[in-house]
């Protein structure tokens, strides 16, 4: 059995004027964590982490998995929408991830992402880690439990990892956006191919955040710091649960999601 993932941290995003800070320690955090359960990491940072680097790292995981590998795509940076091309969507608009070269070649879809990770072979569990927003708010917090950012009267200021569609589409195509077109009919909900462990709703924000003057991602530093608590046999309902007692807070109104079929729910967490 062998277990790879894909770390993908990206801060620099040229021409947006919406750099994040912790998107970065976000992947090498994520890396140490995995490399202790014994996965093979590769690191996709920055400048690195274009478009098409983060498809052909994607497309290689996938063909090289066989039937009882496990493979982990991780994602910190910002995350977006774009008009639903078709017609899958009730609300008109694609979620997607922004690579650092969204700016000049555009985001990558859901529905591309799926078609990336299709092709997997059967028996081969694959888990999405995203951390990235869309924009949002909640009304029930859990009791503050997080480190504050620095010490002192001035934290640094918080942003989210939202980048707004202006950034990267057209006027044209800004237009189309919310815009519900005739298509092929929503995917089935039970037919997921991948289990998806995201840090916010659809209509949400994730938050770039500061923990004791170190950048990182809210949803991260939530989820590692309940991870390194899990007992071996632990499941992703298991970790989801814990991430769950401390997010969404008051410093931080995001609800993190676990999407998946039941079984996929009750894999043990990175065998």
């Amino acid at each position: 059995m062998a277990k790879h993932a894909l770390c993908i941290g990206i801060n620099d995003y040229p021409g947006t004027d919406s750099d994040l800070s912790g998107c970065v320690n976000d992947a090498g955090d994520w890396t140490v964590a995995f490399e202790n359960r014994e996965f093979m990491v590769r690191k996709l940072i920055d400048k690195q982490a274009t478009g098409n680097a983060i498809r052909a790292a994607v497309k290689a995981m996938v063909k090289n998995a066989e039937s009882g590998d496990s493979i982990v795509v991780q994602y910190s940076g910002h995350g977006s929408f774009v008009p639903d091309r078709d017609g899958d969507e009730p609300d008109g608009v694609d979620e997607c991830l922004c690579p650092q070269d969204v700016n000049r070649r555009g985001p990558i879809t859901d529905d591309e992402l799926f078609e990336l990770l299709r092709p997997r072979q059967k028996g081969v569990r694959v888990l999405m880690i995203s951390d990235s927003c869309h924009s949002g708010s909640v009304t029930r917090f859990a009791p503050n439990a997080i480190p504050p950012a620095v010490p002192g009267d001035n934290p640094p200021e918080l942003k989210v990892r939202f980048l707004p569609p202006a950034a990267y589409l057209s006027g044209h195509e800004m237009a189309r956006m919310g815009k519900r077109h005739g298509g092929r009919p929503a995917r089935p909900k039970n037919h997921h191919t991948a289990l998806l462990l995201a840090a916010c709703q659809d209509n949400e924000y994730s938050y770039d955040a500061y923990f004791q003057g170190r950048p990182n991602g809210a949803f991260t530093f939530v989820a590692l710091r309940s991870l390194a608590t899990l007992p071996s046999e632990a499941t992703y309902e298991d970790w989801f649960k814990k991430i769950r007692l401390m997010l969404p807070s008051r410093q931080y109104p995001q609800t993190p999601n676990l999407f998946g079929s039941a079984d996929m729910k009750r894999w043990k967490v990175l065998v």
